[in-house]
């Protein structure tokens, strides 16, 4: 039974359309606004539930209002456990307000509220952790929370997947036990210092074993201490809206990867299902189900 656990932020997301996103000082007219589930962390578990892990379980915590019944029913919707999903009396839920342009591309900003609370593991966490193939972890939480639940995965034996976004400087005991680092090319930058992406994945494999960086419509660049990089080619598709396509790569590619595939045929399958969900709308939303993840590697590889 393939077991993912993801420990991170769950938002509601508040998405405006526009042809062109606003500058500094401008004001421009908008066509469509959804409300819509999202969160880093509630993203990665609905991708991972929707790509077939056989049981999907969600730490995170929202506010006793109505966009956190909400986010909790989208969760168990899609067949995401909620147990561990703490309610915060005192704290609003979080929220991610998005600009999605013509273009596909992506500005957000994001309102932690309830995500804040999660500096430390609560009752239960550690063993729920224990008991999985795979532990997924970001960084719209505090970081204390991401290290306390990264030490709990490494004391059982468990794999730990870390996106570093969004992209801030990470405590080295924090990199000691992250198994998979899966930062973009801005977040490999912003932790190395370094644009080029193979140098800084090379940078990268001092602290963690094994990176993955993300490189849009390029693909993705695998790097491991004993091998030599592999670049992995993403499908050609005309990007609607990119949002939550990171989220979908991760949690599909834990799937993968706990079901005992090797990495490069795992990111080949995580580019798949990338590349479905920029073909539409939303972050959860958009998120391809296992047959459609299915259909489409075996058509680029036919």
């Amino acid at each position: 039974m393939t077991h993912i656990a993801v420990l991170g932020s769950t938002n509601m997301d508040l998405v405006a359309y526009v042809g062109k996103a606003p500058q500094r000082g401008e004001t421009v007219t908008g066509r469509e606004f959804r409300t819509l589930p999202g969160g880093k962390g509630a993203n990665q578990a609905v991708a991972a539930a929707r790509a077939g892990a056989d049981a999907v379980s969600m730490i995170g915590a929202v506010g006793a209002d109505a966009f956190g019944t909400q986010l909790r029913s989208a969760l168990d919707h899609s067949g995401v456990d909620t147990d561990l999903l703490r309610t915060v009396e005192a704290e609003a839920t979080g929220t991610a307000h998005i600009v999605v342009d013509d273009e596909g591309g992506n500005a957000i900003v994001v309102i932690p509220g309830a995500n804040g609370t999660l500096t430390a593991l609560a009752p239960g966490d550690e063993g729920l952790i224990a008991s999985a193939d795979a532990l997924l972890l970001q960084l719209e939480i505090p970081v204390e929370g991401v290290l306390a639940a990264a030490q709990a995965a490494r004391r059982h034996g468990v794999r730990t997947i870390l996106t570093p976004a969004p992209a801030q400087p990470l405590p080295p005991e924090l990199l000691d036990v992250v198994d998979l680092l899966v930062p973009n090319e801005y977040e490999a930058a912003t932790l190395t210092g370094l644009t080029d992406p193979h140098e800084a994945a090379r940078s990268l494999l001092s602290r963690v074993p094994e990176v993955v960086v993300t490189l849009g419509a390029r693909g993705s660049l695998y790097a491991t201490r004993d091998a030599e990089p592999v670049l992995v080619a993403a499908p050609r598709v005309t990007a609607v809206d990119s949002t939550g396509a990171g989220d979908t790569f991760v949690g599909t590619l834990a799937v993968a990867l706990a079901e005992g595939g090797c990495l490069p045929d795992a990111l080949t399958w995580a580019s798949s299902a990338a590349a479905l969900s920029v073909q539409r709308t939303g972050a959860s939303s958009s998120m391809p189900f296992r047959s459609e993840i299915d259909t489409r590697a075996n058509g680029a590889a036919s």
